[in-house]
This record gives C-alpha cells, structure tokens and sequence, in this order.
C-alpha cells in the first residue's frame, strides 16, 4: 500500500473523501498493518495531504484504501471535489514523532 518515497516518507494512494469525525480516519485493518509494520507502537499515523499534515486514526467499517477527512482539512488541502483518489505521503515513525509532538 506504501512505498519508499523520501528519507522521512512513503508515498500511497487513497481514496479521500468528506467525514464526520473530527480527526482523520482510515479503515481498522489498514490502521493496524500500517502501524504494526512501519511503526514501532500504536499511535496516530501521519499523512500528509497536499500541505497538511493528518493525525489519522483507525476506524472499523471505513472500507480499504478510504481516508476520511474532516471538510475544513480537505479545503486546506485543496480537495475540492471529493471522492478522489490521491497521492500521500506517510510519515516515517521519525517523522511522525516529531509532527505529534508540537
């Protein structure tokens, strides 16, 4: 699903479209494969879209391959017509650390 893209990042493709929450979503299953396989602990993913940096969380249901954002994040990011498959990047363990912790 990600691929080595940068010293800090990968890159992958998602789905992004609208959602209710107030932070990021993507589905339970991608949430735990991510974090089991590129990060050392379960915390928040980072992703970035366009200029913004996520927080993302893992939520059940969501299908495979979505990520859910809250409508002013999409603005911010330049969605203007979602769903739209998109690039993104995610945040090395390093990286996302560093994002967390400001």
């Amino acid at each position: 699903m990600f691929e080595r893209f940068s010293s800090g990042y990968y890159l992958g493709r998602l789905y992004v479209e609208p959602g209710d929450e107030p932070h990021a979503t993507i589905s339970q299953r991608t949430y735990e494969s991510v974090t089991d396989d590129l990060y050392e602990e379960r915390r928040p993913l980072v992703l970035k879209l366009g200029p913004v940096h996520l927080a993302v969380r893992g939520e059940r249901g969501l299908p495979a391959r979505t990520l859910r954002v809250p409508p002013p994040e999409l603005d911010a990011a330049g969605i203007d017509n979602p769903p739209t498959l998109s690039a993104v990047l995610l945040a090395k363990a390093g990286v996302a650390s560093r994002l967390l912790s400001r």
